[in-house]
């Protein structure tokens, strides 16, 4: 009796582990955290993993083709897919949440003791894994081929501007009911950029179909406009009409939208998308002004966007990403049939001689990324503080990514630290933000922008020599979901330079961004240094989250002023933030952020912009080797400049000596807190591995 009854709890315990599986059943409902790697990617993944999912079940036995359908989330590596020892195929390596289809064969099920694995297969040949943590589940057993799964219900949708009342380019995503972008088949003829859950439309018109069930669909047309959406149950063989309604909620009357770094799969080689995808995209994204840069290519994209009816759309710029070992830099404007640089170069000084050209916009792009061993701002040669590198090579640029939306950065303001760092060092770039956009919907066009001031009534004929001039001026503000407007005195903005009349300035500020996004605090820097902030507890209207100003006295020093909104994560399906590319650390908080550029305070009356390096030679200059003088002078100029004299002392091997003195330790906070940002940062390189 004792041995029937354990026989009886080991087959019950069998049955409840081995699911029996029926035409269009479940083959197991759960979502499972698969780990490849010893270590966790990111801190949002918490629990116990698996290295492989393993699912044992029985079913029906097909003659026929069927589909095993499987949702998945986070997925980097090369994980695969194998029912009964056959690999079915592989998950795609997207990290955004989305429906999987796999065939399986005709005669591949058995009635008992199928065996699904899913696994990560390492092609790399190292010791140990790159860290991926994914989520994978909810897998079912269809009873047709993926082909008529997908042809069972046709949807057909147009997209209208309220304000003009005529279909325009746009976006259109499809999620199931979990926010799981869901594949789609898309009518033949139509000019559509399609991929899982995505499809933008270039006449703001598509027809597709989706397999019997429930979903979401959202239209949208970039950060300057509402996004609408629909609640959707269609049944096999009831065609479905609908028509969404957009209307542009962002003010941005004066200021033309730009992508200055866009990639395609035809001319750069990797990514995923072509010429005439990446057209569609950047009209579906409502970009005016797109800058197509293929990495040492020169490209005219012009024949083509009139062939595809786009050229009232948008105005294109042609460019390069000139890549090289020592850093990529986008230049433009370049003509139509200009030949590339020879990007064989070793240094900065050869960059500029390749380049050449003071009228061209010349960008460094994402200088805390790493490629050939070499990273433009990386703390073993480059002083973030101080806007010092140390290797004493001279920047070919002007203009730098602040924001490049598929690069980004673990902090968010590292790179606008890096940015205040070279204005305070007499480095007067421009702030760019960009996508460096390869791809349709992966990494998305247009997600970081830049604003800048010029005519922008016909968005086809935008006027290229008065855009690049306002941007090498520096009018322009930043976007990765919000905008910050900023006005010194009521009058003067981004790149201007306001005189100063009176001790007090009023600067003010503005917060934009659609309906969807929100906004959550907004700062204020002087020189690199915060010196307001407001919360932000209300989602604001038309387009406007948050406005207010503050009283700031006037220095004695010429300074900038630079706003800068921040907000949390959206976490829409059409507008995905990426986790960075180049991993440093699991810690990953992603958020939205826009800035403007710098305003110029002109204290000194010279009616022209003084750094804070200037002031800080003239005074080292002036001080002529006395420490008493040296730190006098400097308690009438604030830490910008003590930074910058903590930088030339250490060049001349007599910080340690200043800073020891009985004069600078008796000296005022003011004058110290510059010299003590610059040995932190100057402590930091060490640390890097330099003894520069």
């Amino acid at each position: 009796m004792h041995i029937i009854q354990i026989s009886l709890i080991a087959f019950f315990l069998l049955l409840a582990n081995r699911q029996v599986i029926a035409a269009g059943s479940v083959v197991d409902q759960r979502i499972h955290h698969l780990r490849a790697g010893a270590e966790r990617e990111w801190d949002s993944f918490t629990g116990t993993p698996q290295k492989q999912l393993t699912i044992t079940f029985d079913a029906k036995e097909y003659s026929s083709e069927t589909t095993l359908s499987l949702r998945q989330q986070d997925v980097k590596a090369r994980w695969v897919v194998n029912l009964n020892g056959h690999e079915l195929g592989k998950l795609d390596q997207d990290e955004n949440a989305r429906v999987r289809y796999l065939s399986v064969p005709p005669n591949a099920l058995k009635a008992t003791g199928n065996i699904l694995t899913i696994q990560c297969i390492d092609l790399s040949g190292k010791a140990e894994l790159l860290p991926d943590d994914i989520l994978v589940g909810d897998i079912q057993l269809l009873d047709r081929p993926e082909q008529r799964l997908l042809e069972e219900v046709q949807v057909n949708v147009s997209v209208l501007d309220k304000g003009l009342n005529h279909p325009v380019p746009s976006r259109i995503t499809i999620t199931t009911l979990q926010m799981a972008l869901q594949p789609v088949r898309v009518t033949p003829g139509q000019p559509l950029a399609v991929r899982t859950g995505c499809i933008y439309t270039g006449n703001g018109k598509a027809s597709f179909s989706l397999p019997e069930g429930k979903y979401k669909l959202y239209a949208s047309r970039g950060f300057e406009y509402s996004v609408d959406s629909l609640l959707l149950e269609v049944k096999k063989d009831k065609p479905v009409n609908y028509q969404f309604i957009l209307s542009k909620e962002v003010p941005t009357q004066g200021w033309v939208s730009s992508d200055t770094h866009i990639h395609t799969f035809t001319n750069s080689g990797h990514g995923d998308a072509t010429v005439e995808e990446r057209l569609l995209s950047i009209a579906g994204e409502g970009i005016d002004l797109p800058v197509f840069t293929d990495h040492n290519m020169v490209y005219d994209a012009k024949p083509l966007i009139r062939k595809m009816g786009l050229d009232t759309v948008f105005t294109p710029i042609t460019g390069n990403e000139f890549t090289t070992k020592v850093g990529h830099f986008n230049v433009f404007p370049l003509a139509d049939d200009a030949k590339t640089a020879d990007h064989q170069v070793k240094d900065w000084t050869s960059v500029s001689k390749a380049l050449g050209s003071n009228k061209q916009v010349i960008v460094l792009n994402h200088g805390r990324n790493i490629f050939y061993n070499f990273q433009p701002f990386g703390p073993s040669r480059h002083i973030s503080i101080a806007g010092q590198d140390l290797d004493g090579w001279q920047l070919p640029a002007n203009a730098m990514e602040v924001m490049n939306s598929s690069a980004q950065q673990r902090d968010i303001m590292q790179l606008y630290r890096d940015w205040f760092g070279l204005l305070n060092r007499g480095h007067f770039l421009t702030p760019i933000g960009s996508s460096d956009s390869h791809d349709v919907m992966r990494y998305l066009v247009g997600q970081g922008r830049t604003y800048i001031r010029c005519e922008d009534s016909k968005t086809g004929k935008i006027d290229v020599g008065e855009a690049t001039d306002q941007l090498l001026a520096g009018r322009v503000m930043v976007s990765f979901g919000l905008l910050a407007e900023i006005k010194v005195n009521g009058k003067y903005g981004p790149g201007d330079i306001a005189p100063l009349s009176g001790k007090d300035l009023k600067i003010s500020a503005r917060v934009l961004a659609p309906s969807w996004i929100k906004a959550d605090r907004i700062t204020l820097y002087a020189n690199g240094k915060k010196i307001r902030e407001a919360r932000i507890n209300q989602n604001g209207k038309n387009g406007v989250k948050w406005e207010g100003s503050w009283t700031v006295p006037a220095g004695s020093q010429d300074t900038y002023f630079v706003a800068i909104a921040e907000g949390p994560d959206p976490s829409h399906p059409f507008w995905i933030i990426p986790k960075p590319y180049s991993r440093v650390s699991s810690v990953w908080n992603p958020q939205v952020i826009g800035s403007s550029g710098a305003v110029w305070v002109d204290a000194d009356g010279d009616s022209r912009k003084t750094s804070a390096y200037d002031y800080a030679n003239k005074l080292y200059k002036h001080a002529n080797g006395s420490i008493k003088e040296l730190c006098k002078e400097l308690e009438s100029f604030d830490e910008s400049v003590g930074v910058q004299i903590a930088s030339i002392l250490h060049a001349h091997s007599r910080l340690t000596e200043v800073i020891s003195s009985d004069t600078f330790k008796h000296a005022p906070q003011s004058v110290k807190s510059g010299f003590e940002l610059f040995v932190k940062s100057l402590e930091e390189t060490k640390r890097a591995g330099t003894n520069k």
